[in-house]
């Protein structure tokens, strides 16, 4: 296991070491372990802060914008994908404490523990230092994937953000063409999406959902050039 101190210099802030081995303790290591607390109430907490610091900015620099919208590129950014894209980014993985079972079944990339296991670590920045340095640290992990919200759409489910765009613009039917490999205790999933025949982006995860959802995510943006493209040729 990597030495926990290394995630904090990472993440760029200060833990204190007890809470930090807390907020990495899974439920699966406790068990196996003689019963030691988890991090699930520290995930508690997290998910709170992060809630609050996300909706925070938005309602000071998004002024123009509705409620509704407002929620949706709130829940885009603290959805479990998101949060598991950040946790795969920084290399949150390594450092979480699993049980042996879940470490055969690669848990250390699966979406869920990694998402909450970044709430924990939210909940463990706040009760180390405060809210100020906890929101501090969400909103620098968090604000660019705002700002891809804004480039490519507020769509918290991107299977249902393609499922409308295509039907409001007729493209045909849109179908995800899924493989798996690998043996069951540690299957991976691959995702192709295709809409009226036309094939765009792959996506990849541990269950069909997952590697539809990515899918899904990674399509958008060429799907939404597509359609911009046939604008502009309607209007030329």
């Amino acid at each position: 296991m990597a030495d926990q101190a290394q995630l904090t210099e990472r993440l760029g802030v200060v833990i204190d070491p007890e809470t930090l081995r807390l907020a990495l303790t899974h439920r699966s290591f406790a068990y196996e372990n003689g019963g030691l607390p988890t991090n699930e109430r520290l995930e508690f907490l997290g998910d709170s802060v992060l809630g609050f610091s996300v909706t925070g900015y938005l309602y000071a620099h998004y002024p123009e914008l509705p409620e509704g919208e407002l929620a949706k590129r709130r829940a885009a950014v603290v959805s479990t994908r998101a949060l598991a894209r950040l946790a795969r980014e920084i290399g949150v993985g390594e450092f979480i404490l699993l049980g042996q079972g879940e470490i055969r079944t690669n848990g250390h990339d699966k979406s869920s523990i990694l998402a909450d296991t970044m709430e924990a670590l939210f909940g463990a920045v706040f009760l180390t230092g405060g809210l100020e340095p906890a929101r501090e640290l969400v909103l620098r992990l968090v604000l660019p994937l705002l700002r891809e919200v804004d480039e490519f759409g507020a769509g918290t489910d991107w299977k249902t953000s393609v499922q409308e765009a295509a039907a409001e613009h007729s493209l045909g039917d849109v179908v995800y063409e899924v493989q798996g490999e690998g043996p069951d205790h540690a299957r991976v999933y691959h995702a192709v999406l295709t809409i009226g025949g036309a094939r765009y982006a792959k996506g990849t995860g541990h269950s069909k959902k997952e590697a539809e959802q990515e899918s899904a995510a990674a399509s958008w943006k060429l799907l939404k050039a597509d359609l911009e493209a046939r604008a502009a040729a309607g209007g030329a």
